[in-house]
């Protein structure tokens, strides 16, 4: 009895650069798992991809099905520029080898749909070649810039914008895609965004509604205290020491417990001296297994202001205080206010986040209803639906000419 042959699948790329925190990847992530769970029900084909990445611990978070990591040697950004994050070797050889990485998963991999994380054409550019290479083997693969809300204040997006070339990535990429919403900030409007590209800009909303399968295993301690908790969160961890040391010696509110998540990129010396400052008013953990779930469950959050973990508190109702990294960026001091401005979340400068200040908050959003409540209406003006959107646009760019090559492909 004869086998039928196995229906051919779209193959996807998602790349990120990583050189701080987890930001790009996990958002990566978050759009792997939407292109899995709903690209086959909108183009019949079943889906695997590739996350390129550098970081060597988002390896932790599981895949969606059908796909896999592909991990290049980690970079780290120092005041003057990049350099290798662990292998003893100069930047020009690493980014060669990161380079080739790219190039070799393109050419073998050969994807339909590629999105580009943050930065066009990778560190130093690294994704030159490998895209320019892509464009002529692979003509019918879309290619997608990935762009989150905020890229930073619009007199150094513009710096940037000039220095990579607007042209250059018209050139090479298809379409822009601003995972935000456009009325709460527009970063064409600002001028983040060359106006020369505004054709091929569709905005997604938040990537905030249906993020709940993207979560890391950590085993260790119950991150769900019995007892009602407050809860602090710094992303990543890499520049989360001052906020979590600060909140280590805020008062918590009455019968409420505090739990205190640093990130997995903290350093060990920075997180045992916030475990030393907690005492034993708080519960210090390097990450839980399921960070929305702990939002979610929070009588009330604080925040660093990165995308990822913005966009996870505007899918709950929890009260969320950001206090935003204000240097060397000031993107997340941007989202921050934009979002306050709509009662979407409340804001605290650095500089005012004291362990008083921090314990007056919690105290506040705690105790008072309709805090709760202006925080719910708030949220629900906002677009945060963009993974269903990212979907969409994935189905749009991959049934012309890309299922007409499928259809003629045996498996």
């Amino acid at each position: 009895m004869a086998v039928p042959a196995r229906k051919p699948g779209l193959r996807v790329v998602l790349y990120s650069h990583d050189s701080v925190g987890l930001g790009h990847t996990r958002r990566n992530l978050a759009i792997a798992h939407a292109l899995s769970r709903e690209l086959p029900a909108g183009t019949g084909h079943r889906v695997s991809g590739l996350l390129i990445t550098g970081e060597r611990s988002a390896t932790s978070y599981p895949c969606p099905p059908g796909w896999d990591w592909v991990v290049m040697p980690g970079i780290s950004k120092e005041p003057d520029g990049y350099s290798p994050r662990t292998l003893d070797v100069g930047m020009t050889r690493l980014m060669g080898v990161r380079s080739s990485v790219i190039d070799g998963v393109l050419q073998s991999f050969r994807p339909h749909l590629m999105v580009v994380d943050r930065h066009a054409f990778g560190v130093d550019g690294e994704l030159t070649g490998p895209l320019e290479r892509l464009k002529r083997s692979r003509p019918s693969c879309r290619i997608v810039l990935g762009l989150r809300d905020v890229l930073d204040a619009p007199e150094v997006a513009q710096r940037e914008w000039k220095g990579i070339g607007a042209d250059r990535v018209g050139a090479v990429f298809d379409e822009l895609w601003v995972y935000g919403d456009p009325s709460v900030h527009d970063p064409l409007e600002t001028g983040e965004l060359p106006l020369e590209l505004a054709d091929r800009v569709r905005y997604t909303g938040y990537l905030a509604d249906g993020r709940d399968t993207a979560r890391a295993p950590q085993p260790g301690p119950d991150a769900h205290p019995a007892a009602p908790y407050v809860l602090t969160m710094a992303g990543g961890g890499a520049d989360g020491f001052a906020l979590t040391a600060q909140a280590a010696r805020a008062p918590v509110p009455a019968g409420h417990w505090h739990l205190i998540v640093t990130g997995p990129q903290m350093p060990d010396s920075q997180r045992a001296e916030v475990r030393a400052l907690a005492g034993g008013a708080a519960d210090v953990l390097t990450s839980v297994p399921d960070g929305l779930a702990c939002l979610r469950g929070a009588a009330a959050a604080v925040v660093m202001g990165g995308y990822n973990t913005v966009c996870e508190a505007l899918s709950t109702a929890t009260p969320t205080l950001v206090v935003p990294r204000e240097a060397p960026r000031t993107e997340q001091l941007i989202r921050a206010t934009s979002l306050l401005a709509r009662d979407a979340v409340d804001l605290m400068r650095q500089r005012d986040a004291t362990p008083a200040g921090l314990g007056v908050w919690l105290r506040t959003a705690v105790g008072h209803g309709a805090h709760a409540d202006r925080t719910r209406t708030g949220r629900r003006s906002l677009d945060t639906g963009g993974l269903a959107r990212v979907v969409e646009h994935a189905r749009r760019l991959t049934t012309t000419d890309t299922l007409e090559e499928l259809d003629h492909v045996i498996a």
